[in-house]
């Protein structure tokens, strides 16, 4: 099972989390969590005015083995106006554009939307319970 927790953080809200918003799946072959701003396919949706933020972003999918992955889809743009960085433990790793890593299993962390234009983010947390 993969747990999401997701919170949508701005300047006016610094010290606060809004829009707290939870998903979770189970961990069998192909099953796919998406965040974005497509709420007909994302299963964690950010604010629509949140351009920063993809129609789907991020694509967690379950492996064969169980094992979860995070891909930072591209969008229709050459850059993005977001940096995505996941944070497990102590040390943090930033997401290449369209880039896919591997989540630890049955371990839990953080990934954390920046807008490289505003000061706010989307926080997503995710626990993996094996």
């Amino acid at each position: 099972m993969l747990e999401l927790t997701m919170a949508a953080v701005s300047a006016e809200e610094a010290g606060a989390t809004a829009g707290m918003l939870m998903a979770d799946a189970p961990s069998e072959p192909g099953t796919v969590l998406r965040v974005g701003r497509d709420k007909a396919v994302c299963r964690l949706s950010t604010p629509d005015d949140w351009l920063f933020v993809s129609r789907v972003h991020l694509e967690f999918q379950c492996a064969a083995d169980g094992t979860w992955q995070l891909t930072w889809l591209r969008g229709s743009l050459p850059e993005p106006s977001s940096e995505v960085r996941l944070t497990v433990g102590e040390h943090a790793h930033p997401v290449a554009y369209g880039g896919t890593v591997p989540l630890p299993r049955g371990g839990s962390g953080e990934v954390v939307i920046h807008d490289r234009t505003a000061p706010r983010s989307v926080n997503v947390g995710f626990y993996h319970e094996v």
